[in-house]
């Protein structure tokens, strides 16, 4: 049994590195509530339970004229799965657009945002089981029969695999630059079109947890944030003039790693997966449609995308090159993406 003394000095033992890194739930709940103030329609923010004790943060976005007729939408839902970093903040250009005909979910993913922070397996295998049992929970405790699932990312790649385990929960696959499809190259890091010294950076930070930096930097985060990714800034200052979006990355991304663990047990070298989806995406039963979104100035290969109509012969398998964007189509080119996604979801209902 521990004395009050043994105590007092554990405590303090630990209070230095929560000081010295500028970030905390509330503030990252404050941050979010700024970036979700504009959102125009009816929004409802919650934890969702799962039988894990886990709670997985999520917005449901209805149009207000739903209300107004006091009829709900009778349209195939919008579940939307972020990226490696993000949260529910980042879709605040796609939520008012997409909700016009149905219903929009987004969530944080288990591991990140404001959804819990539990431990993650190293296995591989184990780590993508867990985040996707996790989705499949938090449809149940919804209540969703079906959806349109639309992923960015590391978001498409588990939405890749949760589709295959549940393939009819999906009326539609939308996958956005999706990570983690083509296996390593035989040349590595030197097929990259980049510096040395960021190549060189990726080597040694695959050694890490990959927000590792952002946490040692302490108080110097948010600045590292604002100087390592200055296209967020540019691309949500219509609605902030200020630093809002990049408080809230840094929110996200600065607190104790979870998901981060997960993805980075995924992972090769952080850009690839060590298990490629290229080698399971012919799973997708045959009758479900996939629609893969590329940026056209993004470093994923759009080509990745033939390549999934040729393992789906006599599948609907269709690949669209948005012009002029790069990884993050949904926040670079948002008209163009919302008016994309909302043709899909006129095609399932």
């Amino acid at each position: 049994m521990q004395d009050e003394g043994e105590n007092d000095g554990k405590v303090s033992g630990w209070s230095w590195w929560s000081s010295w890194r500028p970030t905390s739930p509330s503030l990252l709940k404050n941050t979010e509530t700024k970036i979700l103030d504009c959102v125009q329609n009816d929004l409802w923010a919650r934890f969702v339970s799962l039988p894990t004790q886990d709670r997985i943060w999520t917005l449901t976005v209805t149009h207000k004229r739903f209300r107004e007729a006091a009829k709900p939408s009778s349209r195939t839902p919008l579940v939307m799965v972020h990226g490696f970093g993000g949260g529910v903040g980042l879709w605040i250009r796609n939520l008012d657009p997409l909700c016009r005909s149905r219903p929009v979910f987004v969530f944080d993913l288990l591991g990140f945002g404001r959804s819990s922070h539990p431990h993650f397996p190293l296995d591989p295998i184990q780590a993508e089981q867990k985040l996707v049992v996790s989705i499949e929970h938090w449809r149940q405790a919804l209540g969703l029969e079906n959806m349109i699932l639309l992923g960015h990312s590391l978001g498409g790649y588990l939405a890749t695999s949760y589709a295959i385990q549940h393939p009819k929960r999906v009326s539609h696959l939308i996958l956005v630059d999706p990570w983690g499809f083509s296996p390593v190259p035989a040349e590595g890091m030197a097929k990259l079109s980049c510096p040395r010294w960021v190549r060189g950076f990726i080597a040694i930070a695959s050694f890490f947890n990959p927000l590792t930096v952002i946490r040692l930097a302490g108080p110097w985060g948010p600045k590292i944030i604002g100087h390592v990714r200055p296209d967020f800034k540019k691309n949500f200052e219509e609605l902030f003039g200020d630093d809002t979006i990049m408080e809230y990355i840094y929110h996200c991304n600065a607190q104790t790693p979870s998901g981060e663990v997960a993805f980075r047990a995924m992972s090769d070298s952080l850009l690839w997966a060590k298990r490629p989806m290229l080698d399971r995406v012919h799973l997708l039963p045959p009758d479900l449609p996939l629609t893969l979104v590329y940026g056209g100035q993004s470093w994923m290969d759009s080509k990745t995308g033939e390549k999934v109509a040729q393992l789906r012969p006599n599948s609907y398998t269709r690949t669209v090159v948005v012009e002029g964007a790069p990884h993050h189509v949904y926040a670079d080119k948002s008209e163009t993406f919302n008016a994309l996604v909302q043709r899909i979801c006129d095609m399932v209902d």
